[in-house]
């Protein structure tokens, strides 16, 4: 093999793969911010009595599930401008994470609240709480608390699914890379290089969210 491989010119952009690595994070913490709201209030709606009301979360949720993520950014970004609605590069990116992750999050956090028994709730109602505070502190955080391996692992997926969003000129570490790639022809070095950064994004999003556990849903001890 005659290759020599230059890993020079691709340190020489590491300050635009620093920021695009910056960029990467805001797509994902907006758009895990975004999903985490739609999945809270879905499952309100998914798990309603009346089913005007649940019908249409069915449905959001089978569709997004069962579409690829590259189809739905393509279509808020090239077919929402046909009916007026023109929106930049990166608040698309957000608002395609945040409803293909907020689809998912919708049936994690579901099964998180039918673990509930039915006796905490009532035992909410019998201390004189309000419906809200026994959704927000018996339901809700025994819930997350629950499910929060699954959450998290989904959005660590959500957060490399950024990567997608070159597709539509997002600022975010693959688009950087190409660009990259596109002005040195270091195609091995650069991807190489970007495969590493985003285990160490990976590895950061899963002690960030350690922290967050060990501070909001570890059980008291003694």
């Amino acid at each position: 093999m005659n290759y020599q491989f230059d890993f020079g010119v691709v340190f020489e952009r590491a300050p635009e793969l620093l920021w695009a690595t910056l960029g990467t994070f805001g797509l994902a913490f907006a758009g895990m911010a975004l999903a985490l709201v739609i999945g809270v209030v879905g499952v309100i709606g998914r798990t309603s009595p009346n089913k005007i009301v649940r019908a249409p979360v069915i449905a959001f949720v089978e569709i997004v599930r069962n579409t690829p993520f590259l189809v739905q950014i393509f279509y808020i970004y090239f077919a929402l401008p046909l009916m007026g609605i023109r929106l930049n590069p990166t608040t698309t990116a957000i608002i395609a994470l945040g409803i293909n992750g907020g689809a998912y999050a919708i049936e994690i956090i579901r099964g998180g609240v039918e673990s509930i028994s039915k006796g905490q709730v009532e035992a909410g109602y019998a201390l004189g709480l309000h419906k809200a505070d026994v959704f927000r502190l018996i339901v809700l955080k025994p819930a997350l608390r629950a499910i929060y391996p699954s959450l998290t692992s989904q959005f660590i997926m959500l957060t490399l699914t950024t990567s997608v969003c070159t597709s539509i000129a997002a600022y975010e570490l693959t688009s950087a890379a190409q660009r990259i790639e596109s002005d040195t022809f270091r195609s091995f070095e650069v991807y190489f290089i970007v495969t590493g950064i985003y285990l160490v994004i990976s590895t950061v999003m899963m002690g960030i969210f350690a922290l967050i556990s060990r501070r909001y849903f570890s059980y008291p001890t003694r």
